[in-house]
């Protein structure tokens, strides 16, 4: 590849006599592309230039259905005018003729024709369907519901009209992309609309609209309504702004021939065909790059750049080299998003250089496919077919995002809680990682080695324990960067640790985390309540099987309920009290005297049977964290609305306190058999504040065959210091053991067991 020499300094070359006048010629020839909404379409479409541009790319058959969806339109909305002025239908032919710069199939482009006519004009739907088939009819029917939605300032109402368009475009994405039309050309004649109307519908479409379009892939969509939105939501500024690019435009005009010479000359000798068209940013882009770094306009350097055009994707490396060689690239300002393409299916390299006067200059460089892709997205292939035998990779990851909203919705009932798990999914800034076989996965920028899980699938996110990132164990929190390799580390009895929500970047994991734990804690309360249920029945001399079904139906019924699982699972999260219902089952649900009283009656009725405690029962059943009992230990039982039941040791200060104020809550609770598990305990142990000892401490709990969780130390300074251990044991056997491992270090002076409450309730040993 041959390319003109770098400069051996920051100076520009000497240019060659008549330079100034060949780059002014290049650059008042050159396809100048302002990305701003100045150049938005502002003719009045008919139908004839719509005919035409359908009549480019559908058979006849589609041309003749669209006409007959016009006639029908324009019968419909005879009589009905714009704010503008202008008759109703020019506004339905507005949107089909933007979907035909995407190349939509006739049946979106006769529904866009249509998408009124429900609303407006009271037609039925099922004269649609006669006339122009159930497709059609189905997707009018979907942006009927969409225009019906009316966006309210509060945060609920906000998120569930977001929510409703984002499902209905993840069953067609036509749907969407009749909507994203339907509010470019409202966008591009708000003039029309009175000033606070107009700036709602601009933050409406900035903060909803435009991130869709994006992720959708639709940039020249995208741009021109944050754009549009710009322009009416702060219209001074975007004045200011608009004045400022014009002035630096004239002022660099030299600069950005040079440059443009510069580079025609050094592909032409490379031998490359390419197109070179000028770029400049978009206002909205350079008022949020001076807002976001505190930037004078003045700051803002690179507000141009050139978009390079080539028939090959060599060629684009080729290309790449070329300009490298003409003039110094900026370390750390080159992205290969040809390798690694962005989510939405965006490629492109990406590269700024030094140019004249020591100015920076944008270039981009991309294939005639690739930068059909980047401005259309997946509207140049739109999906609205179950099949995903023949999808592209575009496709196939749009396709895949669309079917995980359905499957997000499935799984969560709030709309705020929808709208959080996918808000990061419309705002991406993406790291990309590898899978132990090459594949690509593109999360969120800050994801952890969990969102990777959740990524690959369900299972292995819901039983990943570890990773190896690039060969290396890492924890599951571990924020993951660029080009890192990840392999997750399963188990077999593994489940997802609610603590992982605290971490967790994707909407997919958090979803799935919050799927699973509400399914297990239900599954949990349900044995939990079961027992305790059973355990007061016996204070009635009553077995649940002896209970009749219509008593559990009248019981059931009395409580508003569904299935007797409900009943349990109340009963197992503290939500009701297992001695009334008991008494209730007893007495054929007898609902004399009120629960408080019942309750009363229930308890002196016999003596409390103890519930029997493994320790392994999950969520339903806590461990207190203020004394951690453990197996051996003199239990009780706190039943704590809507979270289950809390084991406290019998002794502890707090469990003590909260009987006497509330003593229905509390329950007898006993051991049951072996432990199944390790349990965590507290020690405070004194020590000689000598050098090591830490080390000897660790190393005679190890000797006991224990584990520590946390350590703190006090009293760094004093001759006797003291050292608070969060340990593991099985029972209060192990844990005996593991005090004469400790007691045989000689630096130790006292070791007592935490038994939670006030200062001093402590057991020496």
């Amino acid at each position: 590849m041959r390319s003109a020499d770098p400069p051996s300094s920051s100076l520009p070359p000497v240019p060659s006599p008549g330079f100034a006048r060949r780059a002014a010629e290049a650059l008042k020839k050159a396809v100048w592309r302002s990305e701003s909404a100045e150049q938005a379409h502002n003719g009045v479409a008919t139908v004839a230039t719509l005919t035409d541009r359908v009549r480019k790319y559908l058979p006849s058959g589609d041309v003749q259905k669209v006409k007959e969806a016009f006639r029908f339109s324009d019968e419909a909305h005879l009589g009905q005018f714009r704010r503008s002025g202008a008759p109703y239908i020019t506004h339905p032919v507005a949107v089909a003729e933007i979907l035909t710069d995407w190349r939509l199939d006739g049946a979106a482009i006769q529904a866009a024709l249509l998408h009124d006519v429900l609303e407006d004009s009271g037609v039925a739907k099922q004269k649609l369907i006669e006339r122009f088939g159930s497709t059609v009819a189905e997707l009018v029917d979907g942006v009927s519901k969409l225009d019906k939605l009316q966006f309210s300032s509060t945060e609920q109402a906000q998120a569930e009209n977001f929510r409703k368009m984002l499902l209905a475009m993840a069953r067609d994405v036509r749907v969407m992309l009749i909507k994203l039309a339907d509010r470019l050309h409202n966008m591009r004649t708000l003039d029309a609309v009175d000033p606070e109307k107009r700036r709602r519908i601009a933050r409406e479409t900035l903060e909803i609209y435009a991130p869709i379009a994006h992720r959708l892939g639709l940039n020249t969509l995208f741009r021109e309504l944050e754009e549009l939105s710009f322009q009416h939501l702060y219209p001074m500024r975007y004045r200011v702004l608009q004045r400022a690019v014009l002035a630096a435009r004239g002022n660099r005009r030299e600069l950005l021939g040079k440059v443009l010479v510069s580079v025609r000359k050094a592909l032409g000798d490379a031998k490359i065909r390419a197109e070179v068209q000028g770029r400049e940013k978009t206002l909205y882009g350079i008022y949020r790059k001076m807002e976001e770094k505190g930037l004078s306009f003045s700051q803002v350097l690179d507000i141009y750049g050139f978009r390079i055009v080539v028939e090959t994707r060599p060629e684009c490396y080729l290309t790449l080299g070329a300009l490298h060689g003409l003039f110094k690239p900026v370390p750390g300002k080159f992205k290969d998003y040809i390798a690694i393409p962005k989510v939405n299916g965006y490629q492109s390299l990406h590269t700024t250089l030094i140019g004249p006067y020591g100015t920076p200059v944008e270039f981009q460089v991309r294939t005639k496919d690739m930068h059909h892709v980047a401005e259309t997205g997946v509207a140049a292939h739109w999906l609205y077919k179950d099949d995903d035998s023949d999808l592209s990779e575009l496709q196939s990851r749009t396709h895949q995002w669309l079917q995980s909203l359905l499957e997000i919705q499935r799984q969560t009932g709030d709309s705020s809680e929808f709208l959080e798990h996918i808000k990061v999914d419309l705002f991406p800034d993406k790291v990309y990682v590898f899978t132990p076989k090459g594949l690509i996965v593109s999360l969120p920028r800050d994801a952890t080695v969990v969102d990777f899980a959740y990524s690959i699938h369900t299972d292995v996110g819901n039983k990943c324990v570890a990773a190896r990132i690039n060969g290396e164990i890492q924890p599951l929190r571990t924020p993951l960067r660029n080009g890192d390799m990840v392999e997750i580390v399963t188990g077999p009895v593994a489940r997802p640790n609610p603590a992982w929500l605290s971490f967790v970047r994707t909407g997919k994991a958090r979803s799935e985390i919050r799927h699973f734990l509400r399914t297990m804690k239900f599954d949990e309360s349900v044995e939990l309540g079961e027992r305790l249920l059973a355990q007061a029945a016996r204070q009635f001399n009553l077995t649940l099987a002896d209970v009749a079904e219509a008593q559990w139906e009248a019981v059931l019924k009395q409580a508003e309920l569904e299935s007797r699982d409900d009943m349990l699972a109340d009963i197992g999260l503290g939500r009701r009290l297992a001695a009334v219902v008991a008494r209730q089952l007893a007495l054929g649900a007898a609902t004399d005297g009120s629960e408080e009283e019942s309750t009363a009656r229930a308890a002196a009725a016999a003596p409390n049977v103890p519930v029997l405690v493994r320790g392994t029962e999950g969520m339903a059943v806590q461990m207190a964290s203020c004394c951690h009992p453990i197996p051996g230990d003199a239990i009780v039982g706190h039943i704590r609305k809507g979270q289950g039941l809390a084991v406290h040791q019998a002794e502890c200060f707090h469990a003590q306190r909260a009987r006497r104020a509330d003593p229905e809550r509390w329950i007898e609770l006993q051991w049951a058999g072996d432990p199944a598990t390790n349990f965590t305990v507290g020690l405070d142990i004194g020590v000689l504040n000598e050098r090591g000892v830490l080390g000897r401490i660790a190393v005679a709990i190890a000797e006991g065959d224990s584990n520590i969780l946390n350590v703190h130390v006090e009293d760094e300074e004093a001759r006797v210091a003291l050292i608070h251990f969060k340990i593991q044991v099985r029972d209060r056997t192990h844990l005996a053991r593991v005090i004469r491992s400790l007691r045989r270090v000689k630096h130790v002076v006292q070791i007592a067991r935490p038994r939670g409450g006030a200062r001093g309730n402590q057991e020496a040993s």
